[in-house]
């Protein structure tokens, strides 16, 4: 069994340099879930816990392997189960499809966005079996409101051209028949949207026309279902986060060359661009006043990526921290891919993508960023969303 390993670009989702396996032959890392229950931690006291079951966490899979699937872990037995998709739809192929990009949940229904598969899946929020599914080409978040999902879409077809000319959109789905009702057109490559009151603000990010990256937000009135204004921030937007005292805050994943990742500050009052906090950011959690981040920062002059962890006070406007893990443990971490902080515990759940094309890996820290546990995931874990009651 022979093995060839090169280095390719996977801009056109993550938008950083990831590494790619190529094989001549077959793969031993190669690993298709079957379903299982893995007994993980000892559970505190069920009020630590109130009102939290336990968490979804979607796995993307690599670009064009087909391999997204949807883990479990129960906050009440401290068991973490693999591929729980394929365990409860049995008549369905196991994996939900290719790159799975956001999951939610709302009401009663857990939706899991599958961006290459041009689909939202539609699950029970309890048992994860499909009731169906939403088309939406080049799907990539999903927000929800008055009885509405809002879906952002790529609109066009995966290519890399400084030239793009399809414009992104917004589209709006009936949650109840999963039909699309409505879109409405922003920039270009749009990725995380918020919703806030009756306006919906969408990360433009231009991500397939480097080096023509975008730089703005689009604000859309909810009513009308019409894009009223763009606010410019930065280069190649990507999340953003509402937090309580009427500030939206933005992450720029910057050029990888000159111009490098920031977190931005939009005031919701004036809706206009009010200051950035000198610290990359390439996902952030946020949790009351405090901004939980990490950054994986490629830089095509040093060929090289710079990773951090940080906490920013919103209320102060000030990084708190340049790593909140405190007994050394993040030299585990090869590739942190998703973050997440529980509401009650406020338990820290880091996600490692390790190289891409074999399973990663779940850690948990606890408020102290000390490491409680770990366990092996599907590939690319990537995306939480809390089950609660």
């Amino acid at each position: 069994m022979s093995k060839q390993y090169f280095l390719s670009l996977m801009a056109v989702f993550c938008l950083s340099l990831v590494f790619c396996l190529s094989l001549a032959s077959c793969r031993e890392d190669d690993v298709v879930f079957e379903p299982e229950t893995v007994p993980v931690d000892k559970p505190e006291s069920p009020s630590a816990h109130t009102s939290v079951r336990g968490f979804y966490l979607l796995n993307e899979g690599n670009m064009g392997s087909n391999k997204s699937t949807l883990d479990y872990y129960d906050c009440e037995t401290g068991e973490y189960l693999r591929n729980i998709f394929a365990a409860a739809n049995p008549s369905v192929p196991k994996e939900l499809g290719d790159v799975g990009n956001d999951v939610r949940i709302y009401g009663g229904k857990l939706y899991a966005v599958i961006n290459c598969s041009n689909k939202v899946e539609v699950m029970d929020r309890y048992t994860a079996r499909r009731l169906g599914q939403i088309d939406i080409p080049n799907c990539r978040y999903i927000r929800f409101h008055e009885g509405y999902a809002y879906v952002s879409s790529y609109a066009g077809p995966v290519e890399l051209n400084p030239s793009y000319e399809q414009l992104g959109y917004v589209a709006k789905v009936d949650t109840a028949t999963f039909q699309v009702l409505d879109r409405c057109l922003v920039g270009f490559q749009p990725d995380e949207l918020e919703i806030v009151g009756n306006t919906i603000y969408v990360a433009n990010s231009g991500g397939y026309m480097f080096p023509n990256y975008e730089s703005t937000v689009s604000v859309i009135d909810v009513p009308s279902f019409t894009e009223t204004r763009r606010i410019e921030v930065a280069r190649n937007l990507h999340r953003l986060r509402a937090d309580k005292r009427g500030n939206l805050w933005v992450s720029s994943r910057g050029d990888y060359y000159a111009q490098p990742s920031r977190l931005y500050r939009i005031d919701l009052e004036t809706e206009t661009l009010a200051d950035s906090l000198d610290i990359a950011v390439s996902n952030f959690f946020l949790d009351g006043d405090s901004l939980y981040l990490y950054s994986v920062e490629w830089s095509y002059v040093s060929m090289s990526n710079e990773i951090t962890y940080g906490i920013v006070d919103v209320a102060r406007r000030e990084i708190i921290t340049r790593n909140f893990i405190t007994d050394g443990t993040e030299r585990l971490i090869r590739i942190p891919y998703g973050i997440m902080v529980h509401p009650r515990t406020k338990d820290i759940y880091i996600t490692d993508a390790r190289n891409y094309v074999s399973p990663g890996t779940l850690y948990c820290f606890d408020k102290a960023g000390k490491q409680k546990w770990n366990v092996r995931t599907g590939d690319i874990p990537a995306h939480f969303a809390f089950l609660e009651d």
